[in-house]
Protein backbone atom coordinates (compact mmCIF):
# COMPACT_ATOMS: atom_id res chain seq x y z
CA UNK A 1 0.00 0.00 0.00
CA UNK A 2 0.85 3.65 -0.39
CA UNK A 3 0.23 5.53 2.95
CA UNK A 4 1.57 8.81 4.12
CA UNK A 5 3.77 8.55 6.69
CA UNK A 6 4.94 10.34 9.94
CA UNK A 7 9.10 11.37 10.19
CA UNK A 8 11.25 13.51 11.90
CA UNK A 9 11.85 15.88 8.90
CA UNK A 10 10.00 18.91 9.38
CA UNK A 11 8.07 20.01 5.92
CA UNK A 12 10.52 22.58 4.15
CA UNK A 13 7.07 24.85 3.66
CA UNK A 14 5.79 25.20 6.87
CA UNK A 15 7.62 26.71 9.88
CA UNK A 16 6.53 26.05 13.73
CA UNK A 17 6.80 22.06 12.74
CA UNK A 18 8.69 19.54 14.35
CA UNK A 19 7.34 17.10 12.36
CA UNK A 20 6.97 15.99 8.50
CA UNK A 21 5.83 12.83 6.52
CA UNK A 22 6.46 11.18 3.46
CA UNK A 23 4.42 8.90 1.27
CA UNK A 24 5.90 5.11 1.79
CA UNK A 25 5.07 2.00 -0.40
CA UNK A 26 4.30 -0.08 2.23
CA UNK A 27 3.59 -4.32 2.93
CA UNK A 28 0.30 -4.43 4.12
CA UNK A 29 -1.18 -7.15 6.01
CA UNK A 30 -4.06 -9.86 4.85
CA UNK A 31 -7.10 -9.45 6.71
CA UNK A 32 -7.52 -12.10 9.52
CA UNK A 33 -10.90 -13.66 10.96
CA UNK A 34 -13.12 -10.62 11.71
CA UNK A 35 -11.38 -8.18 9.96
CA UNK A 36 -11.52 -6.64 6.25
CA UNK A 37 -9.24 -5.23 3.66
CA UNK A 38 -10.63 -1.52 2.35
CA UNK A 39 -9.61 0.08 -0.65
CA UNK A 40 -9.59 3.92 0.67
CA UNK A 41 -11.55 5.89 -1.74
CA UNK A 42 -11.36 9.24 0.51
CA UNK A 43 -9.77 10.79 3.45
CA UNK A 44 -10.22 14.01 5.41
CA UNK A 45 -8.40 16.02 7.62
CA UNK A 46 -8.55 17.41 11.79
CA UNK A 47 -6.64 20.21 13.28
CA UNK A 48 -5.57 16.99 15.35
CA UNK A 49 -3.19 16.54 12.06
CA UNK A 50 -1.60 19.74 11.84
CA UNK A 51 -0.91 19.97 15.91
CA UNK A 52 0.74 16.19 15.93
CA UNK A 53 3.09 18.26 12.95
CA UNK A 54 3.41 20.98 15.17
CA UNK A 55 4.27 18.54 17.78
CA UNK A 56 1.54 20.19 20.26
CA UNK A 57 -0.56 16.92 20.10
CA UNK A 58 -0.53 15.85 24.31
CA UNK A 59 -0.15 12.36 23.71
CA UNK A 60 3.18 10.36 22.27
CA UNK A 61 3.80 11.27 18.83
CA UNK A 62 5.74 8.51 16.93
CA UNK A 63 7.43 8.60 13.69
CA UNK A 64 6.59 5.61 11.39
CA UNK A 65 2.83 6.09 12.23
CA UNK A 66 0.57 6.28 9.04
CA UNK A 67 -1.55 9.58 9.64
CA UNK A 68 -5.28 10.01 9.35
CA UNK A 69 -7.97 9.58 11.25
CA UNK A 70 -11.31 9.75 8.88
CA UNK A 71 -11.91 7.21 5.56
CA UNK A 72 -14.37 5.96 3.69
CA UNK A 73 -13.81 3.07 1.35
CA UNK A 74 -15.08 -0.49 -0.05
CA UNK A 75 -14.33 -3.50 1.41
CA UNK A 76 -11.92 -5.78 -1.11
CA UNK A 77 -11.29 -8.69 1.23
CA UNK A 78 -13.97 -9.48 4.22
CA UNK A 79 -17.40 -10.38 4.67
CA UNK A 80 -19.10 -8.00 2.58
CA UNK A 81 -16.95 -7.55 -0.25
CA UNK A 82 -18.17 -4.59 -2.60
CA UNK A 83 -19.94 -2.89 0.80
CA UNK A 84 -18.97 0.58 0.46
CA UNK A 85 -18.24 1.82 4.38
CA UNK A 86 -17.23 4.32 6.63
CA UNK A 87 -14.47 3.51 9.52
CA UNK A 88 -14.53 4.22 13.03
CA UNK A 89 -11.51 6.55 13.68
CA UNK A 90 -10.67 5.26 17.31
CA UNK A 91 -10.07 1.68 19.01
CA UNK A 92 -10.24 0.18 22.49
CA UNK A 93 -13.83 1.53 23.09
CA UNK A 94 -16.76 -0.66 22.42
CA UNK A 95 -20.17 0.29 24.20
CA UNK A 96 -19.39 1.73 27.95
CA UNK A 97 -21.47 5.17 28.11
CA UNK A 98 -18.86 6.64 30.54
CA UNK A 99 -15.80 5.67 28.52
CA UNK A 100 -13.22 3.29 27.08
CA UNK A 101 -13.19 -0.52 28.28
CA UNK A 102 -9.76 -0.57 27.58
CA UNK A 103 -6.82 1.26 25.69
CA UNK A 104 -7.95 4.12 23.46
CA UNK A 105 -6.39 5.15 20.50
CA UNK A 106 -7.95 7.35 17.76
CA UNK A 107 -6.50 6.10 14.45
CA UNK A 108 -3.10 8.43 12.64
CA UNK A 109 -0.76 7.56 15.54
CA UNK A 110 0.86 4.15 16.47
CA UNK A 111 -0.58 1.47 17.54
CA UNK A 112 -3.64 2.21 16.00
CA UNK A 113 -3.97 2.55 11.85
CA UNK A 114 -3.64 5.48 9.92
CA UNK A 115 -6.05 6.21 7.06
CA UNK A 116 -4.19 8.32 4.78
CA UNK A 117 -3.25 5.11 2.40
CA UNK A 118 -4.90 3.07 -0.43
CA UNK A 119 -5.64 0.31 1.39
CA UNK A 120 -6.21 -0.48 4.81
CA UNK A 121 -7.26 -3.43 7.27
CA UNK A 122 -9.60 -2.75 10.29
CA UNK A 123 -11.93 -4.82 12.16
CA UNK A 124 -15.14 -5.73 10.45
CA UNK A 125 -16.82 -4.14 13.98
CA UNK A 126 -15.47 -0.86 13.23
CA UNK A 127 -16.91 -0.46 9.75
CA UNK A 128 -20.29 0.90 9.32
CA UNK A 129 -22.08 0.79 5.60
CA UNK A 130 -21.56 4.26 4.32
CA UNK A 131 -25.23 6.25 3.86
CA UNK A 132 -25.87 6.08 0.17
CA UNK A 133 -27.07 9.76 0.04
CA UNK A 134 -23.16 10.70 0.83
CA UNK A 135 -20.88 12.02 -1.69
CA UNK A 136 -17.46 10.16 -1.55
CA UNK A 137 -16.46 13.29 -0.46
CA UNK A 138 -18.97 13.76 2.69
CA UNK A 139 -18.25 10.67 3.50
CA UNK A 140 -14.66 10.92 4.10
CA UNK A 141 -15.57 13.83 6.26
CA UNK A 142 -17.94 12.38 8.55
CA UNK A 143 -16.08 10.04 10.81
CA UNK A 144 -14.20 12.07 13.61
CA UNK A 145 -16.22 15.38 14.08
CA UNK A 146 -19.15 13.55 13.72
CA UNK A 147 -18.74 10.82 16.78
CA UNK A 148 -17.30 13.85 18.70
CA UNK A 149 -20.66 16.02 17.98
CA UNK A 150 -23.12 13.23 18.48
CA UNK A 151 -21.34 11.94 21.70
CA UNK A 152 -21.30 15.81 23.37
CA UNK A 153 -24.58 16.12 22.19
CA UNK A 154 -26.57 13.50 22.88
CA UNK A 155 -24.94 11.16 25.57
CA UNK A 156 -22.99 13.64 27.47
CA UNK A 157 -25.49 16.51 27.06
CA UNK A 158 -28.39 14.36 27.11
CA UNK A 159 -30.27 17.12 24.71
CA UNK A 160 -33.50 16.16 23.31
CA UNK A 161 -36.17 17.82 21.00
CA UNK A 162 -37.97 21.57 22.10
CA UNK A 163 -34.74 21.90 24.55
CA UNK A 164 -32.57 25.03 24.27
CA UNK A 165 -28.71 24.01 23.57
CA UNK A 166 -25.84 26.67 22.81
CA UNK A 167 -23.34 25.54 20.83
CA UNK A 168 -20.11 27.71 20.95
CA UNK A 169 -17.52 28.39 18.53
CA UNK A 170 -19.70 27.97 15.61
CA UNK A 171 -17.36 27.12 12.06
CA UNK A 172 -15.87 24.81 13.54
CA UNK A 173 -16.29 20.66 12.34
CA UNK A 174 -17.55 19.52 15.68
CA UNK A 175 -19.28 22.48 15.98
CA UNK A 176 -21.22 22.22 12.76
CA UNK A 177 -22.14 18.58 12.88
CA UNK A 178 -23.43 19.21 16.38
CA UNK A 179 -25.78 22.19 15.03
CA UNK A 180 -27.07 19.87 11.98
CA UNK A 181 -27.66 16.84 14.30
CA UNK A 182 -29.46 19.18 16.84
CA UNK A 183 -31.72 20.82 14.83
CA UNK A 184 -32.72 17.44 13.10
CA UNK A 185 -33.44 16.52 15.85
CA UNK A 186 -35.84 19.17 16.82
CA UNK A 187 -33.46 21.17 19.43
CA UNK A 188 -33.35 24.90 19.81
CA UNK A 189 -29.62 26.19 19.11
CA UNK A 190 -28.11 29.44 19.96
CA UNK A 191 -24.58 29.89 18.42
CA UNK A 192 -20.89 31.64 19.77
CA UNK A 193 -18.19 33.09 17.07
CA UNK A 194 -16.45 36.02 16.86
CA UNK A 195 -17.39 36.60 13.22
CA UNK A 196 -21.06 37.73 12.58
CA UNK A 197 -21.24 36.04 8.67
CA UNK A 198 -19.97 32.62 11.15
CA UNK A 199 -23.31 33.59 13.10
CA UNK A 200 -25.54 33.92 10.01
CA UNK A 201 -24.61 30.47 8.29
CA UNK A 202 -25.90 28.94 11.62
CA UNK A 203 -28.68 30.99 10.84
CA UNK A 204 -28.95 29.62 7.64
CA UNK A 205 -28.21 26.08 9.35
CA UNK A 206 -31.40 26.52 11.63
CA UNK A 207 -29.80 28.29 14.85
CA UNK A 208 -32.30 30.57 16.43
CA UNK A 209 -29.32 33.16 16.92
CA UNK A 210 -25.76 33.60 17.74
CA UNK A 211 -23.72 36.19 20.19
CA UNK A 212 -20.20 37.27 19.45
CA UNK A 213 -17.85 35.41 21.94
CA UNK A 214 -15.24 38.55 22.50
CA UNK A 215 -18.23 41.06 23.42
CA UNK A 216 -18.34 41.10 27.33
CA UNK A 217 -21.56 41.52 27.76
CA UNK A 218 -22.56 38.10 25.15
CA UNK A 219 -24.40 36.26 27.72
CA UNK A 220 -26.57 39.26 28.34
CA UNK A 221 -27.15 39.72 24.87
CA UNK A 222 -27.67 36.18 24.30
CA UNK A 223 -29.98 35.72 27.62
CA UNK A 224 -32.34 38.56 25.38
CA UNK A 225 -32.24 36.11 22.27
CA UNK A 226 -33.95 33.77 24.62
CA UNK A 227 -36.34 35.92 25.89
CA UNK A 228 -37.16 34.19 29.30
CA UNK A 229 -35.90 30.54 28.14
CA UNK A 230 -33.26 28.82 29.58
CA UNK A 231 -30.34 26.31 28.38
CA UNK A 232 -30.92 22.70 29.08
CA UNK A 233 -26.84 21.86 27.39
CA UNK A 234 -24.02 23.73 26.62
CA UNK A 235 -21.37 21.69 23.89
CA UNK A 236 -17.89 24.03 23.86
CA UNK A 237 -14.69 23.37 22.63
CA UNK A 238 -12.68 25.77 23.42
CA UNK A 239 -13.57 26.26 27.72
CA UNK A 240 -12.90 30.38 28.92
CA UNK A 241 -14.34 32.96 30.89
CA UNK A 242 -17.88 32.15 29.00
CA UNK A 243 -17.87 29.36 31.99
CA UNK A 244 -18.45 32.19 34.78
CA UNK A 245 -21.20 33.65 32.82
CA UNK A 246 -23.20 30.82 32.07
CA UNK A 247 -24.94 30.62 35.34
CA UNK A 248 -27.10 33.70 33.96
CA UNK A 249 -28.96 31.48 31.17
CA UNK A 250 -28.64 28.01 31.96
CA UNK A 251 -31.79 25.62 33.23
CA UNK A 252 -31.49 23.89 36.52
CA UNK A 253 -29.11 20.80 36.00
CA UNK A 254 -28.09 21.84 32.94
CA UNK A 255 -24.88 20.16 31.66
CA UNK A 256 -21.81 21.85 30.52
CA UNK A 257 -20.01 19.35 27.74
CA UNK A 258 -16.76 20.53 26.91
CA UNK A 259 -14.98 18.62 23.80
CA UNK A 260 -11.57 20.51 23.94
CA UNK A 261 -8.97 23.01 25.69
CA UNK A 262 -5.93 21.00 25.37
CA UNK A 263 -2.58 23.32 25.57
CA UNK A 264 0.10 23.17 23.11
CA UNK A 265 3.84 23.18 25.11
CA UNK A 266 3.70 27.02 25.40
CA UNK A 267 0.37 27.13 27.21
CA UNK A 268 -1.98 28.19 23.99
CA UNK A 269 -5.06 26.31 24.30
CA UNK A 270 -5.39 24.10 20.63
CA UNK A 271 -8.95 25.22 20.71
CA UNK A 272 -9.46 29.00 21.39
CA UNK A 273 -7.37 31.96 22.36
CA UNK A 274 -8.71 32.24 25.33
CA UNK A 275 -6.66 31.23 28.31
CA UNK A 276 -9.08 32.18 31.13
CA UNK A 277 -9.66 28.27 31.58
CA UNK A 278 -13.05 27.15 32.98
CA UNK A 279 -14.58 28.67 35.79
CA UNK A 280 -16.95 26.70 37.91
CA UNK A 281 -17.62 28.26 41.29
CA UNK A 282 -20.49 27.50 43.97
CA UNK A 283 -23.12 29.01 42.04
CA UNK A 284 -22.76 26.48 39.27
CA UNK A 285 -22.92 23.94 42.45
CA UNK A 286 -26.01 26.11 43.64
CA UNK A 287 -27.89 25.30 40.00
CA UNK A 288 -26.73 21.38 39.85
CA UNK A 289 -25.09 22.09 37.03
CA UNK A 290 -22.62 19.19 35.41
CA UNK A 291 -19.27 19.70 33.72
CA UNK A 292 -18.64 17.20 31.52
CA UNK A 293 -15.41 16.38 29.53
CA UNK A 294 -16.20 14.35 26.60
CA UNK A 295 -13.25 12.41 23.91
CA UNK A 296 -14.58 11.42 20.45
CA UNK A 297 -16.96 8.24 21.28
CA UNK A 298 -17.39 4.37 21.67
CA UNK A 299 -18.11 2.26 18.49
CA UNK A 300 -21.89 1.73 19.46
CA UNK A 301 -21.87 5.50 19.54
CA UNK A 302 -20.11 5.30 16.00
CA UNK A 303 -22.99 2.77 14.28
CA UNK A 304 -25.44 5.01 15.95
CA UNK A 305 -24.20 8.37 14.38
CA UNK A 306 -24.18 7.09 11.51
CA UNK A 307 -27.63 6.09 11.34
CA UNK A 308 -28.65 9.20 12.93
CA UNK A 309 -27.07 10.52 9.50
CA UNK A 310 -28.66 8.29 7.73
CA UNK A 311 -32.25 8.38 9.15
CA UNK A 312 -32.17 12.15 8.83
CA UNK A 313 -30.23 12.42 5.01
CA UNK A 314 -27.73 15.17 6.63
CA UNK A 315 -24.95 15.96 4.22
CA UNK A 316 -21.52 17.01 5.65
CA UNK A 317 -20.20 20.45 4.85
CA UNK A 318 -16.91 20.38 2.62
CA UNK A 319 -14.84 23.46 2.00
CA UNK A 320 -12.32 22.01 -0.73
CA UNK A 321 -11.32 18.60 -2.15
CA UNK A 322 -8.46 17.80 -3.89
CA UNK A 323 -7.53 14.75 -5.91
CA UNK A 324 -4.53 12.15 -5.59
CA UNK A 325 -2.96 10.96 -2.41
CA UNK A 326 0.20 12.48 -2.91
CA UNK A 327 3.00 14.90 -0.93
CA UNK A 328 1.81 17.75 -2.76
CA UNK A 329 -1.81 17.43 -2.03
CA UNK A 330 -1.41 16.71 1.85
CA UNK A 331 0.50 19.93 2.08
CA UNK A 332 -1.69 22.01 0.50
CA UNK A 333 -4.71 20.61 2.54
CA UNK A 334 -2.52 20.77 5.84
CA UNK A 335 -1.52 24.81 4.36
CA UNK A 336 -5.36 25.13 3.92
CA UNK A 337 -6.54 24.51 7.80
CA UNK A 338 -3.10 25.83 9.43
CA UNK A 339 -4.06 29.16 7.94
CA UNK A 340 -7.92 28.85 8.60
CA UNK A 341 -9.18 28.94 5.24
CA UNK A 342 -11.97 26.33 5.62
CA UNK A 343 -15.34 26.23 6.66
CA UNK A 344 -15.96 22.78 6.24
CA UNK A 345 -13.97 19.64 5.77
CA UNK A 346 -11.15 19.28 3.63
CA UNK A 347 -10.69 16.20 1.76
CA UNK A 348 -8.33 14.38 -0.77
CA UNK A 349 -10.10 11.60 -3.02
CA UNK A 350 -7.89 9.01 -3.94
Amino acid sequence: MVAVVLNKTPRPNFKDTQFGFELVDKSVDQPKEHEALVEIQGVAFNHRDVWILQGFYPLPITPGSVLGSDGVGVVKKGKNNGQRVLICPGIGWDKDPRGPENDYYILGLLPAIGTFANEVVVEEADLAPCPEHLSTAEAAALPLAGLTAYRALFDKGCAKKGDHVLITGIGGGVAVYTLQFAVAEGINVWVTSSSAEKIDFAKKLGAKGGVNYKDPNCIDDLKKQLNGDKLQAVVDGAGGKIYAQLPKVLANGARMVNYGQTSDKSGNSMTSTDKGGIVFTMIHVFGNYDLRGSTMGSRREFHEMVAFVDKHKIKPLVSKVWKGLSEETVDEAIDYMANGHQQGKLVIEL
